[in-house]
Formats: C-alpha cells, structure tokens, sequence
C-alpha cells in the first residue's frame, strides 16, 4: 500500500509528532491544520527529516477547502493508503450551563470534520481497491464522563459513525480503525477547563473534577510517546478496529462490557472525586 498519510489536525500535539515519525520511515504526508505558524514551523521540520509533505493552513469547517486540498494531494501523489482524522476541540462544563451554540461548534468540528476528510478520499480509495480510515476518538467515546457531555456525545458519536460506516467500505479492501486515548500530556484539557460561577450548584463537584484530571494528567502519556503507539497502529495491514495507548485503557474499556450500570457509576465517580 502506498505510504503517502493524510493527517488532520497536525499542527500540534500528537498530530504534530505522528508527522515527524512517519517522515523519518518514508512517508510522504499532507495534511493540515487552522494554526498557520505550527504548519510552517512543522513543514521545516520535516525538510529537515527529509520527508515528502504537502501542508497548508485550513480550517477543517472548510468544505469546499477540503476538497480542493484533496484533489491537490491526490495529483501530487496518485493515491493515499491512509487518512488519519485528528483534528478535535474539547468542550466542557455542567450540561445546564453551556451554551448550545458553541456545541454545535464542537459537534460541528469533532463529527463532521470527520467525516468531511473521510468521505473526500473514500472514491479514490475505492478505485485503488483498499486504503485505511482511522479516527481519533478518545476513551470517553464508549465511557460517558461529567461534565464533558458535549465532547462525550460528539465521541460517540464518531464511534458510531465509523462503525456503521465499516459495513459500506469494507467491500472495497478499505479498513477501518478507531484510536482511543484517554489522556495524553498535552494543554488540550487546561484550554477548556473552567469553574463555574461562584453560585453555581455544580461548582465544588467540577472543582474537584478538574483538580483530579490536573492530577491524572502529570502522569499521563506524552504526545511523542502516545505518537509511537498511534504510528503502530498505522502501519498496520490490519489494524484492530477499536485501538487503546495503553493496558489500562484497553483494561478499563473491557470492564466497562461487564460490569452494571450501578458499580461504573460508583467507579467513576470514586476515581474522579466527585461523589455526594
């Protein structure tokens, strides 16, 4: 299979370190990111490698954008063997207290922009007869978690978009993976952490949720570690269709099978702080 990689959202974070690794093994990557400075610092980076690479700045909102970046790559290169979605913002808050617009914002960006680079390459994918589709969901797509509702929902909702879709494409030797981090050591959750008003009933609750992730987070997979593992899963033939960084993960996502609604919830809760 061709080793040219479509990657969303690569500007930084594990985005950013996934580019570099699969330049440095001969990979030809495109992609894009809305951060116009990260593009550029990333695309003398990988000169540097000594990588191939097709980069613009592009929000992934930008339909007709999306478009047109897909039939530049696909005249540079013939074919792409994989398209890695990545791009994600975080949403967070008690569910009573957001605002409904910026939601739609994440929901918007998270789910569609998904699907938006993933439809613009399955045509050509389907004439070459195979390629694979990978997206980067997060643990809290099968695992509901407080206060992030929103960025829940727009997780499973990707966990269910893939799946159904897995059924059309794979006829066409296409395969179809999910990742799913549960933390990595980035400033994604510190951009979108936020106490509640002062009055606020669910202030002392998101305080102590926040001062647990803050907690959890130091101890969490770097990105460049996290890279290694998600560039395992790329390279892959076959790569499995749900995918974790690490045991504890892949433990967890397994309990969270079996055990009652009641013992999750007590788990959960228990292991974040927040119980009443």
């Amino acid at each position: 299979m061709t080793k040219t990689i479509v990657i969303t959202g690569l500007g930084e974070g594990m985005g950013r370190e996934v580019a570099k690794i699969l330049a440095g093994t001969g990979y030809s990557i495109a992609g894009f990111d809305m951060n116009g400075t990260a593009v550029e610092s990333l695309k003398k980076e990988l000169k540097a490698i000594g990588g191939d690479h097709h980069l613009i700045a592009m929000d992934i909102t930008d339909r007709k954008g999306i478009l047109k970046f897909r039939d530049d790559v696909l005249k540079k290169y013939g074919t792409v063997g994989t398209v890695l979605s990545n791009v994600g913002i975080g949403f967070f808050g008690p569910f009573e207290e957001i605002e409904l617009e910026k939601a739609l914002k994440c929901l918007e960006i998270n789910v569609i922009g998904a699907m938006a680079i993933f439809q613009a390459f399955i045509p050509s994918m389907r004439k070459a007869g195979g390629g694979k589709l990978i997206a980067m969901s997060s643990l809290v797509g099968r695992i509901p978690f407080p206060f992030e509702s929103i960025y829940t929902a727009s997780k499973f909702a990707i966990t269910g978009f893939i799946e159904s879709m897995e059924y059309e494409v794979r006829p066409y030797g296409i395969k179809v993976a999910i990742i799913e981090p549960a933390q990595v050591s980035t400033t994604f959750a510190a951009k979108i952490h936020h106490l509640p008003p002062e009055k606020s009933p669910y202030r002392d609750r998101v305080k102590r949720f926040i001062d647990r992730d803050n907690e959890l987070i130091k101890s969490a997979p770097t990105p460049e570690a996290a890279a290694r593992t998600i560039v395992n899963i790329v390279q892959k033939d076959r790569p499995k269709f749900y995918n974790q960084l690490l045991f504890a993960d892949a433990f967890l996502m397994k309990l969270n099978r079996f055990l009652p609604k009641r013992v999750k919830d007590f788990v959960l809760e228990s292991y974040m702080k927040i119980r009443v």
